[in-house]
């Protein structure tokens, strides 16, 4: 856009901000809108609840995950065939069974991911992460 002003034919530009304000504002709403939608969890955790004071738990499924990748299920050292053909077992008698998995800090992301795979695959549908308490 050109101004002529008094003193000659000097050009006078400068940018308009305003409709660049206005059309980042729209892309930051589209963003601010769609973002949730696009994000999914891909790990679903489900907490054991208590009612009225009471520690009340369903049927259990217990994993330990040793520092040195260790599998301990229930007590007993056991391999992730061993995992998958005990949490298949244990469906089969209560479909709301709940796998508990307690792993080392020390212990790879990967192997608890790899090892709650294998017992979705098994058909439990709850699962929660054991922690301490600080």
């Amino acid at each position: 856009m050109a101004f002529k002003s008094d003193q000659g034919d000097d050009l006078q530009s400068e940018i308009n901000v305003v409709p660049l304000v206005d059309i980042i504002l729209v892309v930051l709403i589209i963003f601010m809108v769609t973002a949730p939608m696009i994000m999914k969890p891909s790990i679903n955790v489900n907490l054991p609840k208590a009612a009225s004071g009471e520690a009340t738990t369903p049927s259990k499924l217990n994993i330990t995950i040793s520092n040195d990748g260790k599998v301990i299920l229930d007590g007993k050292e056991a391999d992730d065939q061993a995992v998958m053909l005990a949490a298949q077992n244990e469906v089969s008698k209560n479909p709301d069974i709940q796998a508990i998995i307690s792993a080392d800090r020390d212990v790879p992301h990967g192997r608890v991911v790899a090892l709650l795979d294998i017992v979705k695959g098994a058909g439990v549908k709850k699962f929660a992460i054991s922690i301490d308490k600080k």
